[in-house]
């Protein structure tokens, strides 16, 4: 099987057998020990639509120029967390970020904005970024370091994670 990218100058691209080649290998091992170790269905996809993702990224893009009007598109980018719904017993902590208690106990995805800065060494390096809790453009990571010093606690953060989970869902127009 030929697992190669179809053309790896070309940003978005990759082959149909690469990519099932990636997921299977998840099913098979990460997945399958998911599953066994806790007892459960897990989740193996979370769908986004496109104007919920664009959106994400305008909402970057604009808080981040608040925060500080030279900061460029080059310099911000998105991590995806892996992360877990609270169990049914501590559904209560989704209060505010209603999704469906089906959820509960599954993984999905937390995604933070990041900007680029140099660091002490003068090393560019991606920064998780919150510009709702750091002054002056400084990273998320650098602010929460200095709020915990201050006691300062705002728990307002730009981040996404409200896609649709495969399982519950059917898996209804997937490929893969």
């Amino acid at each position: 099987m030929n697992t190669e990218s179809n053309n790896p100058l070309q940003p978005g691209t990759m082959s149909n057998s690469l990519i099932q080649a990636l997921i299977d290998n998840y099913r098979q091992n990460h997945l399958n020990a998911i599953n066994t170790a806790l007892g459960i269905d897990d989740a193996h996809s979370i769908w986004f639509d496109l104007p919920k993702l664009k959106s994400f990224i305008a909402n970057i893009e604009a808080e981040a120029a608040k925060a500080n009007p030279a900061t460029s598109t080059e310099d911000l980018g998105i991590r995806f967390y892996y992360a877990t719904y609270p169990k049914q017993e501590n559904w209560s902590i989704m209060e505010s970020h209603p999704v469906p208690i089906e959820y509960a106990g599954r993984h999905t995805l937390v995604m933070v904005p990041t900007l680029k800065k140099a660091d002490e060494t003068g090393e560019l390096i991606d920064y998780d970024f919150n510009p709702f809790q750091s002054a002056e453009g400084k990273s998320f990571a650098l602010a929460n370091k200095s709020n915990k010093v201050t006691g300062e606690d705002d728990d307002t953060s730009l981040g996404e994670n409200n896609g649709i989970l495969v399982p519950p869902k059917a898996p209804i127009g997937q490929s893969y």
